[in-house]
């Protein structure tokens, strides 16, 4: 299965600005380009902060501002082969909303966002129910995909059918869990075989036993 990247859903082709940038161009070309922030680069080209609206909105404008003087540094950046979960993840821990998107030389190649990362949840009931079918059962596990029920509405997969160890019940979950867009799994699975050990099974399912 493959998960989509930072490069999948970034905006390529970032517009930067320099240090010297003066805050009325900065302000033009936020709203020339329709976009919320801007990755501020050094003469080498490589990322050194950020300008945002909001960083436009606590200052007052004065003739003398520069990109340098209202940017939120240091820039922290993201990599195209990254997962989006990695991205999302820096984001949360940062408290920002987008992150410059650098390759190896240290350049940027674009930006991600946290609206970008949303995307990932806007995806067809139909795809999801696409790959969960032909990766996850037939690629990977090897499962028929006429032995299991899968549905999809609105992210949420609902899994019916049996399987024929019980041991491949968590392994289905997690990996249906894992496909881009899946908001939750429900479990409706059932097993022709028993081959978990009885230490590995549930407390409940144990107690029941004994």
């Amino acid at each position: 299965m493959r998960h989509r990247s930072v490069a999948d859903l970034m905006t390529p082709s970032a517009i930067t600005v320099q240090r010297g940038t003066a805050f009325q161009e900065v302000a033009r070309l936020l709203n020339e380009f329709g976009i919320t922030a801007l990755p501020v680069v050094d003469d080498a080209g490589h990322p050194v902060g950020v300008v945002s609206e909001a960083d436009l909105l606590q200052r007052h404008g004065s003739g003398t501002d520069t990109a340098d003087d209202l940017m939120t540094s240091p820039a922290i950046t993201a990599h195209p082969a990254w997962s989006v979960v990695r991205a999302a993840r820096l984001m949360r821990k940062n408290k920002i909303k987008r992150l410059p998107v650098i390759d190896d030389g240290n350049h940027v190649i674009g930006v991600v966002s946290r609206s970008d990362l949303i995307q990932l949840f806007l995806r067809r009931d139909h795809a999801i129910q696409e790959e969960i079918l032909e990766d996850v059962l037939t690629r990977t596990l090897r499962i028929s995909p006429s032995a299991l029920t899968v549905g999809v509405v609105d992210g949420v997969v609902t899994l019916s059918g049996s399987v024929p160890r019980s041991s491949l019940v968590p392994i289905v979950l997690r990996l249906c869990q894992g496909v881009d867009g899946v908001v939750d799994v429900v479990d409706r699975l059932v097993y022709e075989q028993d081959d978990m050990p009885v230490d590995a099974r549930p407390a409940a399912e144990r107690r029941s036993e004994s």
